[in-house]
């Protein structure tokens, strides 16, 4: 064990220990959290017009606050942005992280208090790192450099000069202990660039000065970066430039389809990788074990959760269901919309994702999709975890890496049967498209009974079209929407053709 890693770990103990009790009793840490809140919130503009001096349990809560997606809160949010106090949360808000979602092109203004900043973001990433080097006592994580590929922030146009928004990954950079940007790469000037292809440029020109032992992010652009630094190094692996890489700490995107390019690229044993949960509204699970790819849920980390089943979600939307589940009450291999009460002001948010549980104990969960990413044209109901494991599983079989890709339909026009359209980016094309088409095929039946039953005997559906898309496609598209760097990320799924008209008019102009 070097002397950095004795050093952290033993300044770690206490995170641990804490992480371990909540663990063991996840359900007496969510009361507490929850007290907390709304505490906190009676000092607000929203606690004021939603009673919460009368709030003393979750039921009264529950009554009393209706569920709000993003547009529920906008007026709220933007009140704050323009620098009116204690609306949502009763301190001062500087920051906030702009996000488009995956669901929508709007963009999004979330809220990032100090509370939730070092309380939340800040908190689960410790949790993490103290984690991974209580499994790793031999790592030489902090010997190295940790690179972010980062993103940007900007003075709000609404805000007098008082406040600022961009990328989550920027405020987290603004913000950081000078600890850590000790052993930070690149700069933090480089680190902010607003132009992602600029900013890839500049790492590059460095790249070879850095002793690289861990890097985060997305994984889509951070393999666009990793292979950027090839190509200027002239290096064939990133172990020839790096050979004491050890840790990717990855989120935002299923991991499971990049999986073997990521091999190819840092071949060899000794590299590990661990899924973070960690959206703009907060740091919500990570990886805890190497050996399973379900996450720790955070139940002491500023955020209080409530759940609810998929199939109840429009009842619940327009309060026809309130028989919500908690950490208590929540079961195994269930579909749930997570809804979040936070340190940031957001009060009974749903979130957008889905999850389920994998454990409860402790309680560990699995990115199962989005409460509205997915299609249902045909009423073959394909959830992006369906969709994920079935395309994991084809690539596996064929020997293929995929870059990106996305799903629409193809509509039952001029008398034809409805299918679904895949385009995919490969940077490992399978030898023989028509076989890995009918293997993807078969695995979405395997994982989803909706879809089998729609595609037995061609009934309803026929199989699904796949597009092997020309390199760049998803890059080139991406940048024609001005939505290159981290926080951008390319819907899977989509229950219309407009993404996939723009996509293939945009491979059209790519030449090979």
């Amino acid at each position: 064990m070097s002397l950095t890693t004795k050093i952290y770990s033993l300044l770690s103990l206490d995170l641990l220990n804490s992480l371990e009790k909540s663990r063991l009793e996840p359900a007496g840490f969510q009361k507490k959290l929850f007290e907390g809140l709304i505490a906190s919130g009676r000092g607000t503009r929203f606690g004021e017009e939603h009673n919460f001096d009368k709030i003393f349990n979750l039921r009264e809560f529950q009554e009393g606050v209706p569920l709000r997606e993003y547009d529920g809160f906008e007026p709220y949010i933007e009140r704050v942005r323009r620098g009116e106090s204690s609306v949502l949360w009763n301190k001062p808000v500087k920051w906030f992280a702009k996000s488009s979602g995956t669901s929508s092109s709007k963009s999004k203004f979330i809220p990032v208090t100090d509370d939730s900043l070092h309380k939340c973001h800040y908190s689960g990433m410790k949790k993490m790192l103290a984690t991974y080097v209580a499994n790793n006592p031999e790592s030489g994580l902090f010997d190295g450099d940790a690179l972010t590929l980062g993103g940007s922030v900007v003075e709000d146009e609404l805000g007098n000069g008082n406040s600022y928004y961009g990328d989550l990954s920027a405020i987290l950079l603004k913000n950081s202990p000078f600890w850590v940007e000790m052993r930070r790469v690149p700069n933090l000037k480089t680190a902010l660039i607003p132009d992602f292809e600029q900013k890839v440029e500049e790492i590059c020109k460095s790249a070879h000065k850095y002793n690289v032992t861990s890097f985060s992010g997305v994984p889509s652009w951070n393999l666009i970066l990793l292979r950027r630094v090839l190509e200027h190094t002239g290096a064939s692996t990133l172990r020839e430039i790096w050979p004491n890489l050890e840790l990717f700490m990855h989120g935002g995107i299923n991991f499971d389809p990049y999986r073997g390019e990521y091999n190819r690229l840092i071949p060899g044993s000794g590299m590990n990788y661990m899924e973070n949960y960690n959206a703009s509204e907060g740091y919500f699970a990570f990886q805890d074990r190497s050996d399973d790819p379900s996450m720790l849920l955070l139940t002491d980390n500023g955020i209080f959760y409530e759940f609810i089943p998929l199939e109840r979600l429009s009842e619940a939307l327009s309060g026809r269901f309130t028989d919500f589940d908690t950490v208590e009450s929540v079961k195994p291999d269930v579909n749930y919309a997570m809804v979040i009460t936070t340190n940031g002001g957001l009060w009974r948010y749903l979130i957008g994702d889905c999850v389920s549980f994998t454990s409860l104990a402790p309680h560990k969960i699995l990115i199962t999709g989005r409460t509205q990413l997915f299609i249902n044209t045909f009423g073959e109901e394909l959830m992006i975890n369906n969709a994920e494991k079935a395309l994991s599983v084809a690539c596996e079989k064929h020997k293929a890496t995929v870059t990106n890709y996305t799903v629409a339909p193809l509509f039952m026009e001029g008398g034809s049967k409805g299918s679904h359209q895949w385009l995919i980016e490969f940077d490992v094309r399978p030898s023989n498209l028509e076989a890995f088409s009918a293997d993807l095929d078969s695995e979405i039946c395997k994982v989803n009974s909706d879809y089998e039953a729609k595609r037995k005997n061609n009934v309803t559906m026929v199989a699904p079209q796949v597009i092997a898309l020309k390199k760049g496609t998803f890059y080139e598209w991406m940048r024609s929407r001005g939505k290159l760097g981290g926080q951008n990320k390319v819907p899977r799924l989509s229950g219309n053709r407009d993404y996939a008209i723009d996509i293939l008019s945009i491979q059209e102009s790519i030449t090979e």
